[in-house]
């Protein structure tokens, strides 16, 4: 049996009525959810009966794993990037090469003096371990890494202009990526190695499926493989229309694909699983633009049951979740009808959530949820 095939196996190992189930939720519909189940925010994938658990490592932790109470406060990471909340989430403010010569950009290092700091959100992911799928997020890895500490416009010049240049802050994005993805797999009994980058718009890939292929693909396989000799499945995370590249994703080893942005060209998830579906599992694909926030309950349930029972026909393995992070404008019915479609009822969620009321308070330590 292929790693491919025991990854379908173990994702699909619930009946179809129990699909595997994994969202992501704005901030503010975390907080909504809480309120609304009387638990801590960090608490609702808890209550919702997510079945993995994952925590960030690399500098996602500084994007998502950071929170500020109030908007406009920020923090400078290890990376030297400096972020202010707006919007619910954490935004760039200023990259530390944004304005470097070439002689800064190379003397750039990574804060591998950080490792242990980074891995101390994993300590309650392990502890779930024998009961959820477990997974460690070395995300980004390299474009997306190489636009935040360079700045995504000055990133892209020197990618046209300079060349050599950007392989070299790629080289260093990537031996980072493989101190992380090695010190993961050594450290912690995992069930994927979670990597990523966004290299795709909402037309198009940000680079040309042929300049991803020189500059990225190669050390994108090094990364995978890493993974792959420990016997772990690979995922990898993209947003936007990365359809050019997903047959090279499946040639380098990538077992799971996410999140699958429905409203991109070439990114209809059905296709998708019939095209690639005997090659790799999907993970995503519930649109977030018109269906969870503006949908009646109704049909978000019906819309959803649908689009399992065609991700399994048509493919392998299938983890129900959103194209992108839940709106927090969707109506909390509709958060409930998606758990439904997949088997979860609400009342099992809220025996859940009364039993987290009756547990020790816990504070948020970057699990993701």
């Amino acid at each position: 049996m292929t790693s491919r095939d025991r990854v379908h196996a173990a994702l699909n190992r619930l009946p179809v009525d129990r699909l595997p189930v994994w969202f992501w939720f704005h901030p503010e519909i975390s907080a909504r959810l809480a309120r609304d189940l009387e638990i801590p925010p960090h608490r609702v994938g808890d209550a919702m009966g997510d079945d993995v658990r994952q925590a960030w490592v690399g500098n996602n932790f500084a994007m998502e794993g950071i929170v500020h109470e109030q908007e406009g406060e920020g923090h400078t990471d290890a990376w030297g990037i400096e972020w202010v909340r707006e919007g619910g989430f954490n935004q760039i403010k200023r990259s530390p090469l944004e304005h470097s010569d070439e002689a800064e950009v190379r003397d750039y290092s990574y804060p591998y003096s950080y490792t242990e700091e980074l891995f101390a959100s994993m300590t309650p992911v392990v502890a779930s371990e024998g009961r959820s799928f477990i997974g460690c997020d070395i995300s980004p890895c390299l474009l997306e890494m190489l636009f935040r500490v360079r700045g995504m416009e000055q990133a892209l010049i020197d990618i046209a202009g300079a060349p050599e240049l950007s392989r070299s802050m790629l080289r260093s994005a990537a031996n980072f990526s493989l101190h992380l993805a090695r010190e993961a797999c050594n450290r912690f009994s995992l069930d994927w190695l979670w990597t990523g980058d966004d290299v795709g718009g909402q037309e198009s890939m940000i680079l040309s499926p042929q300049r991803w292929r020189e500059m990225i693909k190669p050390l994108l396989q090094e990364i995978v493989q890493v993974g792959r000799d420990h016997g772990l499945w690979v995922a990898y995370h993209s947003c936007g229309a990365i359809r050019p590249i997903i047959p090279d994703l499946i040639e380098i080893g990538v077992d799971v694909l996410n999140p699958v942005q429905t409203t991109c060209p070439g990114m209809d998830p059905v296709e998708l699983a019939h095209e690639f579906g005997s090659r790799l599992a999907f993970m995503g694909g519930v649109d977030t633009q018109q269906l969870l926030p503006f949908g009646t309950r109704q049909e978000v349930f019906e819309e959803t049951r649908r689009l399992i029972d065609m991700m399994i026909t048509n493919g392998g393995g299938y983890i129900l979740a959103a194209s992108h992070a839940v709106p927090p404008e969707t109506p909390l019915e509709n958060v409930y009808a998606l758990y439904n479609a997949a088997g979860v009822s609400e009342e099992e969620i809220r025996d859940r959530a009364a039993a987290i009321r009756t547990e020790p308070t816990t504070k948020s330590t970057g699990v993701m949820q």
